[in-house]
């Protein structure tokens, strides 16, 4: 063994306070619990929305859409204290996902 650290531990604290990385990551693992119950519900709606882009015959992408609801979540990012740029590549990132899921879902005669 040598002599440096054991990082390897979940119960190393950090300095000047109790919590140690085992509570912390149990923290993180409810709230990713919680993003992906919330996620789940969005593709819920997504389906939805399929049914009705099918039936007005609109295409999967919207780019005016798109823009609005990245714009929007920037905003909210920043008014919680999130880096809007990462609020904005999730959300692009997360859109683009679910316009390919449209497109697979749609008649072909309405993708876009």
């Amino acid at each position: 063994m040598s002599g440096g650290q054991d990082t390897s531990k979940d119960t190393s604290k950090t300095s000047g306070t109790t919590e140690t990385l085992a509570d912390l990551r149990r923290e993180i693992d409810a709230i990713d619990e919680k993003l992906v119950h919330l996620l789940a519900s969005r593709l819920e709606v997504v389906q939805r929305v399929v049914k009705v882009k099918n039936r007005d015959g609109l295409p999967a992408n919207i780019p005016e859409r798109v823009e609005e609801v990245v714009a929007s979540a920037r905003k909210q990012a920043e008014a919680e204290g999130l880096p809007p740029e990462l609020a904005e590549l999730i959300w692009r990132d997360m859109v683009a996902w679910i316009i390919d899921y449209e497109n697979r879902h749609l008649t072909t005669d309405k993708r876009g």
